[in-house]
């Protein structure tokens, strides 16, 4: 009886499904994902490698420890397994970097192939990419930079060609890209005063493709924005007597900065000396002065970090 209940029980379980036991499942391949994001590029007499190492297999399952990766230089048009093989490379939280001589492909276009290789061998598919590669750029030199009226003023030497500027301003950590020049000065002219600025300089060598070479960046150099340069002296200016009063005006200065005027005023024969401080409005009303004498004006510009520009021509007038 109690054997035939064990029978009964057994096949409706089988019946039901709730024991069913499926197919085994076909053993994991283990083949590693591509690489990601292979790039290159020549920097003086090296060619700098990148690329992101992959983390999954290709069924999506992580790769077990021991990858290793597989990386091939050589001229364009031979095959993979002629390429030379590149040993020494760095791993810096998945991005991985290799720094080839470039020397010997100086004048030559390469290819660039990498794979990965799990554990027990198997390769994931190649990537790979082409590269001219040139004579190193000359890193520029002599790198100067100097307040302007305009900014900042950079110069360094050597000849006209493509160069990247990029700057660190303040406290900021790390350089960014600023412009591009054709010679050798560029002017920044988005500074502020008083605050401290770090340049440096490469020379881009412009190649098929869209692709660039690059020199060594250049040493740096750091400046404080600072306004040391006055104003534009002014011009066309007119003095006429009136009956107690000798009327001032003058054409109007352009700069940006300007904060105002001075007035200078001399008798005839003697030294000019300070007469007012006056706004930007381009005029004065001179109202101490005596009948009977001559008098010479002279008026300066002045920008709002008190710098002061050359007197303007002498105006001469006799109030009557």
């Amino acid at each position: 009886m109690l054997r035939s209940l064990a029978a009964i029980v057994a096949a409706a379980l089988w019946t039901s499904g709730c024991a069913y036991v499926g197919s085994p499942l076909p053993p994991l391949a283990n083949v590693p994902s591509n690489v990601t994001g292979l790039a290159a590029v020549q920097r003086a007499s090296n060619i700098i490698v990148h690329f992101t190492v992959p983390t999954l297999t290709t069924e999506g399952f992580p790769v077990r420890p021991g990858l290793k990766l597989d990386l091939r230089i050589g001229p364009v048009g031979i095959s993979r397994d002629h390429l030379q093989p590149v040993s020494e490379g760095s791993i810096d939280e998945g991005l991985a970097t290799y720094i080839i001589p470039s020397a010997e492909w100086t004048g030559k276009a390469v290819t660039i192939a990498v794979r990965a290789l799990a554990p027990n061998g198997k390769p994931s598919a190649w990537e790979e990419l082409t590269l001219p590669v040139v004579a190193a750029p000359a890193t520029p030199a002599g790198l100067k930079a100097d307040s302007a009226p305009e900014g900042v003023r950079l110069t360094w030497n050597g000849p006209a060609g493509d160069f990247r500027v990029f700057r660190r301003a303040g406290d900021d950590q790390s350089f960014a890209p600023v412009a591009g020049a054709q010679q050798p000065d560029w002017t920044d002219r988005n500074t502020e005063l008083g605050k401290r600025y770090t340049y440096l300089v490469q020379r881009i060598v412009k190649l098929a493709d869209n692709r660039e070479a690059e020199s060594e960046p250049s040493t740096t150099v750091e400046v404080t924005a600072a306004d040391s340069f006055p104003p534009a002296a002014p011009v066309g200016l007119r003095a006429n007597a009136a009956p107690a009063s000798v009327e001032l005006s003058w054409d109007r200065n352009t700069e940006t900065d300007l904060a105002g005027y001075r007035v200078y005023r001399a008798l005839a024969g003697g030294d000019f000396e300070k007469l007012a401080d006056v706004s930007q409005i381009p005029s004065y009303s001179d109202q101490r002065v005596e009948h009977g004498k001559t008098y010479r004006y002279a008026v300066s510009a002045v920008d709002q970090a008190g710098n002061e520009s050359t007197r303007s021509a002498v105006a001469e007038v006799p109030v009557p």
